[in-house]
């Protein structure tokens, strides 16, 4: 008898419609062995702005669409880019919608550092926020996927040996931490 397939949620911490982050995140879906499904999270432009007042039944509806799918996933896998030396906000909105839920602690949560330039900034105050709101962080460092810059594609992460490499480990972990 074989394993149940464990679900991941993948979120993406860019906006940008070529991101390398979420090429990396594709590229990692397409990797995946069988024991994991990855499914991509889309909806972080839809999310209202945070306000702890709104944050009462009815939730508005982007929000608990998102607080659903965490709530269905085992884990989490994170790309996030670094922007001025810190976490995007429209991806610390997100979490922001993340605190107060019932869904998120708790949660294993594996990041991915998809930089060419190793960004250290960013990972290390994302870390901070999701270890404040209780994730179990699968890894101490995020995983690096040493990627070529800004608007890098799928195809591109994926040819690389390397680059397989890299997400290969880091799905290996994801896998180790759901067992």
């Amino acid at each position: 008898m074989s394993a149940a397939r464990r679900r991941v949620l993948c979120l993406c911490g860019s906006l940008r419609r070529v991101s390398s982050n979420r090429a990396a995140l594709e590229a990692a879906r397409q990797l995946a062995p069988p024991s994991l499904e990855l499914r991509p999270y889309d909806g972080m432009a839809a999310l209202p702005p945070f306000n702890p007042d709104d944050e009462a039944d009815p939730l508005p509806a982007p929000v608990l669409a998102l607080r659903e799918a965490v709530g269905r996933a085992d884990a989490l896998l994170v790309a996030c880019p670094e922007y001025a030396h810190g976490v995007p906000g429209a991806f610390k909105n997100l979490l922001d919608w993340l605190v107060g839920s019932l869904e998120f602690p708790g949660k294993p949560v594996l990041l991915l550092n998809a930089s060419a330039r190793g960004s250290h900034h960013a990972q290390e105050a994302l870390a901070e926020i999701l270890r404040t709101m209780s994730a179990e962080l699968l890894s101490a460092q995020s995983f690096p996927v040493a990627l070529p810059g800004a608007g890098c594609t799928v195809e591109q992460v994926l040819a690389s040996t390397e680059r397989r490499a890299e997400l290969r480990a880091a799905l290996d972990c994801l896998v180790a931490g759901l067992t």
